[in-house]
């Protein structure tokens, strides 16, 4: 596993996961609509690649070029499948929650993690 990141966010409260392979049609958006959210609160974005051959690694480092302190990437050596991708790099989250998000969706609205942290923060039996 190999780890890109540079001077990154200190103390997020969500942990965004996206967990993706051969998926660089997809990706570039997925990223931006994350990047989208507004929020109050710092937060990660974990983009954990399980060993694209197709252009997407190369992508990748573009975007995180473009948004160093928002982009952690994880570049696993051989293809682990989804699981064990998506246990890998939720092993990096720093986040006291943690968001999925697949390697070929987007996010709509930009108040996605916002709402979802104000219900969570506001009903701690959930």
């Amino acid at each position: 596993m190999i780890i890109v990141s540079s001077d990154f966010i200190q103390n997020p409260l969500v942990s965004v996961v996206i967990a993706t392979y051969n998926q660089v049609a997809y990706i570039e958006e997925t990223i931006l609509s994350v990047l989208a959210q507004q929020c109050s609160y710092p937060f990660e974005v974990i983009i954990a690649d399980d060993g694209s051959n197709d252009g997407e690694r190369e992508l990748l480092c573009d975007l995180q070029k473009k948004y160093p302190k928002q982009l952690k990437l994880i570049f696993n050596e051989k293809n682990l499948m989804v699981a064990r991708n998506y246990v890998n790099a939720i092993r990096e989250a720093k986040g006291k929650y943690i968001a999925l998000c697949e390697g070929d969706d987007y996010w709509t609205d930009p108040l996605k993690l916002q709402k979802q942290v104000d219900f969570l923060e506001n009903n701690h039996e959930y």
